[in-house]
């Protein structure tokens, strides 16, 4: 029987979830990737939905194209991994596109779940660690990079994809909540000592 768990790091745009799913991923031996662009697939999937030329994409053609990308990183490296006993790291998942597409867009949250549940063949994440960060030090943050296509939509935007996160951390499960204001050795060791003691527990 496998002990190896899915791990995803979710947070708003700017939050240190690549930084920390690469920590953490490190310090686990874990594998490593990424939703939208994990495969070889997801990351031609990944340029369309980036992409600022696309402003005209409609929201329920981003849904298909993340559930798209979902169901090819359950097959290419989720799967796989956990079936060789290996823990998987991710940075976002399932629960993005609840929280981008559903609250964000306004697309029917229960759909995408269900599209989502069926892609990820119903193997949702065991341990999600949410980074939160007010959205003025976001703001901040991105300021000093060159904004993709979904980091360009405005406040009122990433408002209700701020409400949906929190509304999922009340919802989904047993969230593990990080401040994401400490300093980067902080916010480390935080979600490793978190993570490591739900390991324990779920094993």
């Amino acid at each position: 029987m496998t002990t190896a768990r899915y791990i995803a790091l979710e947070g708003l745009e700017g939050c240190g979830k690549s930084t920390h799913a690469l920590r953490l991923a490190t310090s686990l031996d874990a594998v490593l990737t990424r939703e939208p662009g994990g495969t070889r697939i997801g990351a031609l999937l990944r340029g369309i939905l980036a992409d600022t030329d696309n402003t005209d994409m409609n929201p329920r053609t981003e849904a298909l194209l993340m559930a798209a990308d979902r169901a090819q990183h359950f097959a290419d490296v989720i799967r796989p991994a956990l079936g060789r006993d290996q823990h998987v790291v991710s940075d976002r998942s399932v629960y993005s596109t609840l929280a981008y597409q559903g609250f964000g867009r306004g697309l029917d949250v229960a759909i995408l779940r269900d599209i989502s549940k069926w892609a990820l063949h119903d193997h949702f994440p065991d341990i999600v660690v949410y980074i939160s960060v007010p959205t003025e030090i976001l703001n901040e943050r991105l300021a000093k990079r060159t904004p993709d296509r979904f980091e360009r939509e405005g406040a009122n935007f990433f408002s209700r994809v701020n409400d949906g996160f929190r509304t999922l951390i009340h919802t989904e499960g047993d969230w593990i909540v990080v401040d994401g204001t400490q300093s980067k050795e902080e916010v480390e060791k935080a979600i490793h000592t978190a993570v490591t003691q739900r390991l324990k527990e779920l094993s």
